[in-house]
């Protein structure tokens, strides 16, 4: 275990945890792809592994670079980020990549590579709202001072995020919510808030229903929820394939690369990954996918409570709690306990830079974990030297 003393800093489980869902990513998307690289590659999966496989490698060199950081440079440029990510969510509206009627991707014109923006702007907006909830902690229940410098930006960022990506403006939003409740924001300013996210959803359900040219993306979240809440099974046409997938893959499985439903299953390597893993490794496999993430939450919660200052601790909730909130709305999309939503499953499905996203996310909660163990490390050296001292003291008394 040298290597992580030397080399691997921070929590050892997050570490593990980690490497454990990158290697289950690899197998489980190498097996999910063959019906996409039929369609695209002349049946070419190795070109879909090579690259997933690179995207995996470099996210885990991003965590080992980012876990080197001081936390506190984050705090530094999280103003700089989100001034950044608000014009890059606006440009995305309007010039993004068009899918279903979703614009969410932008591409970086020199490497031929996008990435979703909404990304970029929920790493920034934690980090924001964390170092606003530390700095204002003083002044935390006046409107004007504490309030509304994190009420603006968040109504903003998650306003840009709604009209193309709804389930993650409502995460990002849940989890704003969740870190000024815990950094003292008074109630009555945290329902005025949620509110207006309400009035957000009612005022789209109302354009799709009314006028449904103006907002045709709000359009399909209407018919998803009506889907799910009626059962229509050729609407649910995703879930259904999923509910084959699980029924079929049983306690133990099919065994790895003996899926059937990745012939049948819309996006098996990304939205309904998890419907994958249970057929190839049964339940067991499925509920130690659900354990992995519960104990990272667990893990990053631990690293919270010994963590000696507020953004350290409240950049940790943010960040962990959008992670794992994220995973379980993806497994519960995929065992049909809630309506189809398009998150895909945190460092599992293949994504290209939503991969390295994740790893910056991760690389900032083990940061934390670094120093606070650092500061630990620190702190028992004294500890011992005052109980030496105080015994001298008290021998010198007696004498």
């Amino acid at each position: 275990m040298d290597i992580f003393s030397k080399y691997l800093k921070g929590d050892r489980a997050i570490w593990l945890i980690t490497l454990f869902l990158g290697v289950a990513s690899l197998l489980l998307v190498y097996s999910s792809i063959v019906t996409l690289a039929y369609k695209h590659s002349d049946g070419n999966t190795l070109r879909y592994l090579v690259r997933h496989g690179f995207f995996l490698l470099s996210g885990f060199g991003i965590i080992y670079i980012t876990h080197n950081i001081k936390y506190n440079y984050f705090s530094r440029i999280s103003q700089v980020l989100l001034f950044a990510s608000i014009p890059l969510l606006a440009l995305t509206l309007i010039v993004g990549t068009n899918i279903n009627d979703a614009s969410r991707w932008l591409t970086i014109p020199v490497i031929n590579q996008s990435f979703q923006t909404s990304d970029f702007a929920k790493l920034a907006l934690v980090m924001y709202v964390a170092r606003m909830l530390s700095v204002k902690q003083d002044e935390i229940k006046d409107f004007k001072k504490a309030f509304l410098p994190i009420f603006i930006p968040v109504v903003i960022v998650c306003g840009l995020i709604f009209p193309a990506n709804f389930s993650t403006a409502a995460v990002l939003f849940a989890a704003c919510l969740v870190l000024m409740f815990i950094g003292r924001i008074p109630i009555s300013q945290l329902i005025s808030l949620a509110s207006i996210g309400i009035v957000f959803i009612v005022i789209s359900i109302g354009v799709a229903k009314f006028a449904p040219a103006l907002f045709p993306r709000a359009e399909t979240w209407v018919n998803r929820i009506e889907n799910f809440s009626k059962g229509d099974q050729e609407g649910n046409y995703q879930v259904e394939q999923a509910k084959i997938a699980i029924a079929t893959g049983g306690i133990q499985g099919k065994g790895p690369g003996n899926s059937t439903q990745r012939n049948f299953l819309p996006h098996p390597y990304s939205d309904f990954i998890y419907a994958i893993v249970i057929e190839e490794y049964g339940l067991i496999g499925g509920f130690l996918v659900m354990f992995l993430y519960l104990m990272l939450f667990f893990r990053a919660i631990r690293i919270v409570l010994k963590s000696p200052k507020t953004f350290g601790s409240l950049l940790v909730v943010g960040i962990s709690f959008i992670l794992v909130f994220q995973a379980l709305i993806n497994m519960a999309v995929a065992v049909n306990l809630l309506p189809v939503t398009g998150q895909p499953l945190p460092f599992m499905s293949m994504g290209g830079t939503s991969i390295w996203f994740t790893s910056v996310a991760i690389g900032v909660i083990l940061s934390v974990s670094r120093e606070v163990d650092q500061n630990q490390a620190h702190e028992i050296p004294e500890k011992e030297n005052n109980e030496l001292n105080n015994q001298e003291e008290n021998e010198l008394a007696v004498a």
